[in-house]
C-alpha cells in the first residue's frame, strides 16, 4: 500500500472496456496495472475473440491472459435492450470508455460519443482503429501490419532491391496503445482542471508514422532530393551502424560518433583507422561502409565466442548488443532482475512468464497481483456493486440470454 492508502496511481478511476486482441487491450492493461477498475464488456456468446487465439491449455489463452490480467469480465448481448440499458448505466458510472471496434460500430451499437457524452459529460472515450476515425481509408480493415505499410514504416526495411522484413510481434498494436493511453491520462489531467471529458482518436498508421526520426524531414527539407535507401542489417545514414557477423550469431555496434569509432579501432588493434582520412568522420565512414563491414567481422570472428565479444565491447563502453533469441532475453539476468521478463501466476494455466509492466513509479514500487479473468465471472460484482442490481435479477437476464458466463 502506498500514499494514502492508494494502491497504485490510477487507483480509483474506471473503466469501461469495449477492446480486444491487442491495441486497444493494451490501453485497458496498462490502466489495470496502475490500479484502475476495468470492466471488460465482452461480447455474447464468445467474448474477446482473442480467448480462442494461442497458446491454449485447458481453453485458456496465454495470448488472452497476457493482455487481460487485473480486469472484471461483464458478458452480454448489446443487441437486446435490456444489454443496452446496463452498458447505459454504467457510461454514467465510469470515468474512460475504451473501444477498438472498426470505425461506426460503437455508433451502430448506440453508443457514439455524442450519445456516451450526453448520458457522462465528464466521461473520457477514446477510440482506437488501423486508420483513425476518419479520412479515405478509415472504414478499411486492418491489423498492426497494415498501419506499418501505409505509414511507409515497412518500406524501410530489407536488404537494397530485395524484399521487405517486417517486425513479426505487435510493435505498432503495443505502442498505439501506450500512445490511447498517455492521451487518456492527459485528458483525465485536464478533466481536474476544467470539469470537461473528451474523445480522444487514436489510430495505428498515426503511432506508426510518428516514429520516422530521418526520413520524412529529410525529404520535405531537400525538395525531395533525399531518397531513402535499404541498407538491410545497418543504419543508412549512420557508420558504423547495424548489425555485424560475429562468430557464432550476430552482434549490433552502433559506433559511429568519432569517439566510439576511436575507440573501437584501439578496441580491435587499430588504432591507425581512428586516424585514417577515409573514416575520419561518418560522411567518410558512410562512402567507406563496406571496408568498414569488413573490417569489423573480421575482429569478431576472430574472438572466441560472441559472449567475450559482447563483454569486450561493453568494457570500451562502445554501445553494442548481443542479438538474443527470445528464450535468451527471457533468462537475462538485467530482464529478471527489473521484472522486465515477468512471472505470473494463472488460475489455469499455473505460473507462467509474460512481459512484465514497463512503467516505473517511485511512489508505487510493487506491482499489483492481477488476474485474467473468466467469460462473464463478474457479471454479478458488476451490476450488483455498480448498479444494484439483486441476485435475482442477474439470474433472470442469464436465463434471458442478456448474459453470459461460462464455467469457472
Amino acid at each position: 500500500m502506498a500514499l494514502n492508502g492508494q494502491k497504485h496511481v490510477l487507483d480509483g478511476y474506471k473503466a469501461l472496456d469495449f477492446t480486444q486482441f491487442v491495441a486497444g487491450p493494451t490501453v485497458t492493461k496498462l490502466m489495470a496495472e496502475m490500479g484502475a477498475e476495468v470492466i471488460k464488456v465482452e461480447l455474447a456468446p464468445d467474448g474477446d475473440r482473442s480467448r480462442s487465439m494461442p497458446f491454449i491449455r485447458n481453453e485458456r489463452s496465454g495470448y488472452f491472459v497476457q493482455q487481460n490480467r487485473g480486469k472484471l469480465s461483464l458478458c452480454l448481448d448489446p443487441r437486446i435492450e435490456a444489454g443496452k440499458t446496463i452498458i447505459r448505466e454504467l457510461i454514467a458510472k465510469v470515468d474512460v470508455l475504451v473501444e477498438n471496434f472498426a470505425p461506426g460500430v460503437i455508433r451502430r451499437m448506440g453508443f457514439d460519443y455524442e450519445t456516451v457524452r450526453g448520458i457522462n459529460p465528464k466521461i473520457v472515450m477514446c477510440s482506437v482503429s488501423t486508420f483513425g476515425q476518419q479520412g479515405p481509408l478509415a472504414h478499411d480493415p486492418g491489423y498492426d501490419f497494415m498501419g506499418q505499410a501505409y505509414a511507409g514504416v515497412t518500406s524501410l526495411s530489407g536488404e537494397e532491391g530485395g524484399p521487405h522484413f517486417p517486425p513479426m510481434l505487435a510493435i505498432g498494436d503495443v505502442s498505439t496503445g501506450v500512445h490511447g493511453l498517455a492521451a487518456i491520462a492527459c485528458s483525465l489531467l485536464h478533466r481536474e482542471r476544467t470539469g470537461e471529458g473528451q474523445y480522444v482518436d487514436i489510430s495505428l498508421v498515426d503511432a506508426y508514422f510518428h516514429y520516422h526520426d530521418i526520413w520524412v524531414q529529410s525529404i520535405s527539407a531537400s525538395g525531395g532530393s533525399a531518397k531513402p535507401v535499404r541498407t538491410g542489417l545497418h543504419y543508412s545514414v549512420l557508420a558504423p551502424a547495424g548489425m555485424f557477423k560475429a562468430r557464432e550469431g550476430y552482434i549490433f555496434v552502433f559506433a559511429w560518433l568519432d569517439h566510439h569509432w576511436v575507440k573501437l579501432c584501439e578496441l580491435m588493434g587499430r588504432p591507425e583507422l581512428g586516424r585514417d582520412p577515409r573514416f575520419i568522420d561518418n560522411t567518410s565512414r558512410l562512402k567507406n561502409r563496406a571496408e568498414i563491414i569488413k573490417v569489423i567481422e573480421s575482429w569478431l570472428q576472430s574472438i572466441p565466442s560472441d559472449e567475450v565479444a559482447v563483454e569486450l565491447l561493453r568494457e570500451a563502453r562502445i554501445p553494442s548488443a548481443p542479438v538474443l533469441t527470445v528464450e535468451q532475453a527471457m533468462k537475462h539476468p538485467h530482464l529478471v532482475e527489473r521484472q522486465t521478463v515477468q512471472t505470473v501466476h494463472d488460475r489455469i494455466l499455473g505460473e507462467l512468464q509474460i512481459p512484465g509492466f514497463p512503467l516505473r513509479f517511485s511512489a508505487f514500487p510493487d506491482r499489483l497481483e492481477l488476474e485474467a479473468p473468466f467469460l462473464g465471472e463478474h457479471n454479478e460484482r458488476i451490476l450488483s456493486s455498480y448498479l444494484g442490481y439483486s441476485p435475482d435479477s442477474v439470474a433472470r437476464l442469464e436465463q434471458e440470454g442478456v448474459l453470459r458466463s461460462l464455467p469457472r
